[in-house]
């Protein structure tokens, strides 16, 4: 609704009832008045579960939860098909897909457009990326899943009346079986994403469940990990051997 228009409708309507004035005005579209309503928004903190939805997806019809499973899942999402840099990022994750394999993780991308647009676009993916993509791609045209995981920008939410619809920002959920979400990444529509960050990321969250342990800045594996503050070093020296201290609160071990 342009701004000229209201002041039309306030003259036409006069002196009219609220309830007159708000029949004229049409309401957001189903899929905005939840998002727009700060108290129904799904609090996507650390730790918790990974709102579930259904959608159409380039592998078919998926629940997200029953896609989920018993794995380590990463839910990315790109603001169009056929923009530059989404066509870059999704042909790096793709030939990374071994590396994801080898660590238990599988993958599924989101773009806010139709399903006829995906099949056309993963054609360019593949070429420009010299791969093949196998991990299915949503098809959020409508922006319901981008909504349900505050996949938006500010701004473009702003002026959604001007636009029309807000863009889906380039987001990262990294999602533990338990459907538990354990990192969120955003980064803005003009960046691309580090794919060596995701694993890494994934490689230290793997390795501090398996082992007990918190991983310093810039850490690879291989690297000396961190005693947690929780752990006594007496226990850490039985539970790993060697422990380095360096402040009573600050010691390093190998795994």
């Amino acid at each position: 609704m342009t701004p000229r228009i209201i002041p039309q409708m306030f003259r036409a309507l006069g002196a009219a009832p609220r309830a007159a004035w708000s029949a004229q005005v049409p309401r957001a579209p189903a899929f905005l008045r939840p998002f727009s309503a700060q108290s129904e928004q799904p609090r996507l903190r650390l730790g918790s579960t990974a709102p579930n939805f259904t959608a159409l997806t380039t592998k078919g019809e998926i629940d997200f939860h029953k896609f989920i499973g018993d794995k380590w899942t990463i839910l990315f999402s790109h603001p169009a098909d056929f923009t530059p840099v989404c066509t870059t990022e999704l042909g790096a994750f793709s030939r990374l897909k071994n590396e994801f394999d080898k660590r238990g993780v599988q993958l599924i991308g989101l773009s806010a457009n139709d399903l006829g647009s995906h099949d056309e676009w993963i054609k360019d993916i593949n070429e420009v990326g010299s791969t093949k993509v196998q991990f299915p791609i949503i098809a959020d045209a409508d922006r319901k899943v981008a909504f349900l995981y505050d996949m938006v920008d500010q701004q473009d939410l702003d002026n959604i009346d001007k636009k029309g619809i807000a863009f889906t920002i380039r987001s990262v959920f990294i999602i533990d079986p338990n459907k538990k979400i354990r990192l969120t990444m955003m980064y803005p529509a003009s960046t691309g994403r580090n794919s060596a960050e995701v694993l890494r990321v994934i490689d230290s969250l793997q390795t501090g469940d398996k082992k007990g342990v918190t991983t310093p800045i810039d850490w690879q594996v291989g690297d000396d990990v961190i005693v947690p503050p929780s752990v006594s070093t007496a226990d850490a020296q039985k539970k790993f051997g060697e422990v380095r201290e360096v402040k009573p609160y600050l010691r390093y071990t190998k795994i």
